[in-house]
């Protein structure tokens, strides 16, 4: 289950860029037997390795992506092909696993992850960064 997860995880974020003001790809994240007590932000920056004062905001996932999964009248057609890719991998996320959020850790250079809970009790999802001056 859990392999399939990762791989499917995987094959819908090969190929996509997250655009910001510079373009990152996306990794898989798998964290086994996590998801047993709360994901806090303590030990998101322990399982993240990123120094305790690292400032961590949240968002919603539709949020983090909406200018990625919306086709735009001015898109050309690569443009509309990646919308529907970022769809895809957004209902991939949503179909198998629950209570997603997008923790987005630090200011300027930002590490994104997009986590959530699997039926087994892992924790999954996928990383980026997206770059805000």
């Amino acid at each position: 289950m859990t392999n399939n997860l990762t791989q499917k995880l995987q094959q819908t974020s090969h190929g996509l860029l997250m655009m910001s003001e510079s373009e990152y790809p996306f990794e898989v994240v798998f964290w086994p037997s996590q998801a047993q007590e709360p994901l806090t932000n303590e030990k998101l920056l322990q399982l993240t390795t990123h120094p305790p004062e690292t400032p961590i905001e949240t968002v919603e996932l539709d949020y983090f992506f909406r200018n990625c999964a919306e086709e735009k009248e001015w898109h050309d057609e690569i443009q509309k092909q990646d919308v529907q890719k970022f769809q895809t991998l957004i209902k991939t996320l949503k179909d198998n696993l629950t209570d997603i959020k997008v923790y987005r850790l630090g200011t300027i250079d930002i590490d994104v992850y997009i986590i959530g809970k699997t039926s087994s009790g892992d924790l999954a999802g996928i990383s980026t960064k997206v770059v805000e001056t």
